[in-house]
């Protein structure tokens, strides 16, 4: 079984190949957007309801279900995990991914105060 640096790095890749969410313009979207849609994929994979009463979350929600069902169908190796691991999993996928899209990011567009 890969290593926890393997498996985010699988996560990070399919993101980064698939999804356009990671593509927002300002980095407090960014990371709002990181933190959501893998908090909710992290629960619909562990099983557990996911509150979409707000708008924002339903749109989160949206994505997250499609990360989900993506990463149900390509990664076998989440079924073997419990659930504290996957939450473990996505809590440092989301670190990786606040860095690679938004602290670490040359786009200095991501912090323009005018935009």
């Amino acid at each position: 079984m890969a290593d926890i640096n393997e498996k985010i790095a699988q996560l990070e890749n399919f993101i980064m190949k698939k999804c356009l969410w990671q593509f927002h313009s300002r980095a407090w979207d960014r990371k709002n957007q990181n933190e959501n849609i893998l908090r909710m994929t992290a629960e619909l994979l562990c099983g557990e309801t996911v509150n979409t009463e707000d708008p924002a979350d339903r749109c989160y929600w949206v994505d997250a279900v499609y990360l989900a069902d993506s990463y149900r169908e390509r990664f076998d190796w989440l079924a073997s995990m419990s659930k504290d691991e996957i939450r473990e999993l996505f809590l440092a996928l989301r670190e990786r991914l606040d860095y690679v899209l938004v602290d670490g990011s040359l786009n200095e567009e991501l912090t323009d105060p005018r935009y």
